[in-house]
């Protein structure tokens, strides 16, 4: 069982066709819905690993995060290294200088706000506008809204602003992981290359001509990626 976990501005929905591909290779997929776990009140991001591992009881499950849910996936890792067979991490930050966290964590505060007051459909306009997106047309997220206070949650406590720099303790996840990340993605793919060194058993992915959000603008090769390190 693979449990994918999506990222920020994200809906379980988002790995419906992924699921669909998987499952004609006898590969289930279970869409996690992350903002179950901020639905009610406050979760900080160093809490996420042990609460999410908990509800996880299939056999040998492999864990599947992008983005946001790239940077969750790695808390669980650590937390519980043992747990998982393997997992793939798609287009996330193992974390921010110190010097970067403050500026960081105010962008996100406007970014709560605007989820959380603002004009949903123009946040979302504003939300893709950002040019690390760019690429990739995503699932509609007017669905979204009424989880938007989960939604603006997320923005203060699982900002990268406020995330420990997990480099320094991905030696500890011991499972096969497969690192993708678009070649467009300039940063990430250097986060994504100090992160696949210091992990034990690691393989680096980059998909050419692609950007941020890899499964989606590249689904065939991102899906074919995935099968071939599941198989191996």
């Amino acid at each position: 069982m693979i449990y994918a976990l999506h990222g920020a501005v994200g809906m379980a929905a988002d790995w419906k066709d992924l699921a669909v591909t998987l499952k004609q290779n006898n590969v289930p997929l279970a869409r996690v819905d992350l903002w179950q776990f901020l639905a009610c009140c406050p979760m900080p991001i160093s809490e996420f690993g042990a609460a999410f591992n908990k509800e996880v009881h299939a056999k040998n499950p492999v864990l599947l995060g992008y983005s946001m849910g790239g940077r969750l996936a790695l808390h669980a890792l650590i937390e519980n290294p043992s747990k998982w067979s393997k997992a793939v991490i798609v287009s996330a930050h193992t974390g921010i200088a110190e010097e970067g966290k403050i500026p960081r964590q105010a962008l996100d505060a406007a970014w709560a706000a605007k989820a959380l007051k603002g004009e949903w459909s123009a946040f979302l306009n504003e939300w893709n506008a950002q040019g690390v997106l760019d690429g990739a047309t995503m699932p509609d997220r007017r669905s979204l809204q009424p989880r938007r206070e989960a939604v603006a949650r997320s923005f203060m406590d699982w900002t990268v602003g406020v995330q420990e720099d997990l480099l320094q303790q991905l030696e500890k996840v011991t499972c096969p992981v497969l690192w993708i990340v678009g070649e467009r993605d300039t940063k990430f793919l250097k986060v994504a290359k100090a992160a696949v060194e210091a992990i034990p058993n690691a393989k680096l992915v980059v998909v050419p001509d692609c950007g941020h959000r890899v499964p989606w603008e590249k689904p065939e090769e991102f899906a074919l990626a995935v099968q071939e390190f599941l198989n191996a």
